[in-house]
């Protein structure tokens, strides 16, 4: 029978002071990110911003978030990535509204730090993070690769998609910000010529996103991984700080449950984890751990 296991969320007695003291005196820090960082940032699926970009399509098949959306089997190409177009443009390159990524690499750019993360949304790259410091391990919406696959390469999809939005009936404001039309009567489809193909095989183009086996480890994300691995290795004795950041349990195997495992085994770890309503620790590692149920944006305003 499968165990099931039971989240308690808590908060660590003095946990902003506690996490502040941690970060004074951490020799290395290795930043867990999750999708919960970039909700802080304002990178909400649902709700107005959803409403705002993706009205059309909410009254034509009735979903309500754009993650359903992604997964909404389209009858043309034309239509899917008209959808996946304004999903990639809004999510990849715009900004977040609020500069959370920019203040929490304020909080380790003077560290030896590392970040390893599952979000697909390129907001560490563009807050300035080193990219030899970042793991992304699930991909990226700004990266297409070949369906099938037939080979092991992604491809840079943003003036594809630049073309693909404006073909609906966009246009870019001066800060990138999608402007809707006058009549707000926009088109829910591409022009063919711009469907992706493979240019090796000529199958479709899809997202290198991990959503099953199809999904493309190139050379980039192994020479990532191995940096990665070569980080842990080096710190193992050092006073590390583990920080994980708007992570839940989606996919805990990428870092949360690692970071536990390494706090445990690591004679001088430290597990932090800062998140709204889903801060927890395993009782195991509990006294070498700070949880701070709360706004991360929020949280990182108070740490410096």
């Amino acid at each position: 029978m499968r165990r099931q296991v039971y989240i308690r969320p808590y908060d660590t007695p003095d946990g902003i002071e506690k996490l502040k003291k941690a970060l004074q005196e951490a020799e290395a820090v290795i930043i867990g990110a999750g999708a919960g960082l970039s909700t802080s940032a304002g990178f909400f699926y649902t709700g107005e911003r959803f409403q705002k970009y993706f009205h059309d399509f909410a009254l034509k098949y009735h979903f309500s978030d754009m993650y359903s959306g992604g997964f909404y089997p389209y009858t043309t190409p034309e239509e899917n990535w008209a959808f996946w177009s304004r999903y990639i443009y809004i999510n990849r390159y715009m900004d977040p509204p609020k500069p959370v990524y920019e203040e929490l690499l304020d909080l380790v750019k003077d560290k030896d730090y590392f970040v390893i993360t599952t979000n697909v949304d390129h907001c560490f790259q563009k807050a300035g993070v080193d990219r030899h410091r970042l793991f992304y391990t699930q991909g990226d919406y700004g990266l297409w690769q070949c369906s099938k696959p037939c080979h092991k390469k992604v491809y840079d999809n943003e003036e594809t998609v630049r073309e693909m939005v404006l073909a609906q009936g966009y246009t870019i404001a001066e800060d990138g910000a999608l402007m809707p039309p006058e009549n707000g009567e926009l088109k829910m489809t591409v022009p063919t010529e711009l469907v992706p193909h493979c240019p090796a095989c000529g199958e479709p183009m899809s997202m290198n996103l991990r959503a099953d086996e199809t999904f493309v480890e190139d050379e980039g994300w192994h020479v990532a991984a191995g940096r990665y691995s070569d980080f842990l290795r080096r710190h193992r004795d050092s006073k590390v700080l583990f920080l994980d950041v708007g992570t839940g349990f989606n996919t805990p195997s990428i870092f949360k449950i690692p970071f536990w495992q390494m706090t445990n085994e690591w004679p001088d770890a430290t597990y932090a984890c800062v998140n709204l309503d889903q801060a927890f620790a395993p009782d195991e590692i509990e006294k070498k751990s700070i949880c701070i149920n709360g706004d991360i944006g929020e949280v990182i305003r108070q740490l410096p």
